[in-house]
């Protein structure tokens, strides 16, 4: 199945208010330096069937950046290729959607489940996150049939539950809630071992950014994908990367932070080793089923350190 390039007319309109109101807002601000990503793709996407392709919050690419799986926050999971002229993005093709459903068959979706996370372990399991009933558990990508993880404990904020989540170089899934409680509050990073939940690690919060998407890079770093949002302005987008270490999240870096309205609400990361020998950062956009917004895949490069 074919997947279509977005028909921009309906939103000129709108995205050039939002850009044009991001170009003021943003004009009287102190200017950042220069930060490292560089934007090398962007395409917007469309299924006829809108009622349901749509409200895209995860991703997952192969090595190669092409096979990818997706996952909505109403249970469905995509999988197809993205397609590619000399390494830009052109398009996507879906070959598979499956509702996710529980042992019995049910669908996940109709119990409350709002879908935000997804890790691709090497053997091929694949973790989710559901942020409307806090719950993280392993998909089978074949069927959608999905099992529950063991809870943790945690009391979490309403809509406001796992939307990040990864795999750090041991394989063991972690889960970034989207809000701390606090404006000062590091947000907790969950980790499952053993069976059993623990919090080894905490990611300092500053500003208006709450974290969307997280994936470990093939440099063993911890990558989060932030969002703030700002009516008329729209969304802004911001990633750091972090260095595991024994007793917390270190070396952090700022790699990005976009204008409000530059791109969508991105909230799906997938970080890859690019064809350039740099670091690819792919992303999608959660349109929230509105037309106003887009289903849009943007992808930046990360140029890699020269070797010592």
């Amino acid at each position: 199945m074919r997947v279509r390039a977005k028909n921009w007319r309906a939103l000129r309109l709108f995205g050039t208010i939002s850009v044009l109101a991001g170009l003021l807002f943003l004009a009287a601000a102190t200017a950042q330096p220069s930060l490292p990503l560089r934007l090398v793709g962007k395409i917007a996407l469309s299924l006829p069937d809108e009622a349901r392709f749509g409200g895209l919050s995860a991703l997952e690419l192969d090595e190669t950046g092409t096979r990818f799986i997706a996952l909505s926050d109403r249970a469905v999971l995509f999988q197809g290729q993205l397609l590619r002229q000399n390494g830009t993005l052109t398009g996507a093709t879906i070959s598979q959607i499956t509702d996710l459903t529980d042992r019995a068959g049910r669908r996940i979706a109709d119990a409350g489940a709002d879908t935000e996370g997804l890790a691709l372990a090497g053997n091929g399991l694949i973790y989710y996150s559901s942020e409307g009933t806090h719950v993280i558990g392993t998909l089978n990508p074949a069927d959608g049939r999905v099992r529950n993880l063991p809870r943790g404990g945690w009391v979490l904020q309403t809509n406001s539950g796992f939307e990040a989540l990864a795999l750090d170089p041991q394989g063991r899934p972690i889960a970034i809630p989207e809000r701390s409680g606090e404006l000062e509050r590091p947000f907790p990073v969950y980790r499952f071992e053993n069976g059993r939940w623990s919090v080894p690690y905490h990611l300092r919060r500053y500003g208006r950014f709450l974290p969307v998407g997280a994936d470990t890079g093939p440099d063993g770093r911890l990558y989060v994908l932030e969002r703030d949002y700002v009516p008329l302005l729209g969304f802004a987008s911001r990633i750091r990367s972090f260095a595991f270490g024994k007793d917390g999240l270190r070396d952090e870096r700022l790699l990005m932070e976009t204008w409000y309205g530059l791109h969508d609400n991105l909230e799906g990361l997938a970080v890859w080793p690019g064809p350039e020998g740099d670091i690819r950062l792919t992303m999608i956009s959660d349109n929230n089923f509105r037309a106003i917004q887009r289903t849009e895949v943007v992808e930046y490069s990360l140029p890699r350190p020269p070797a010592r």
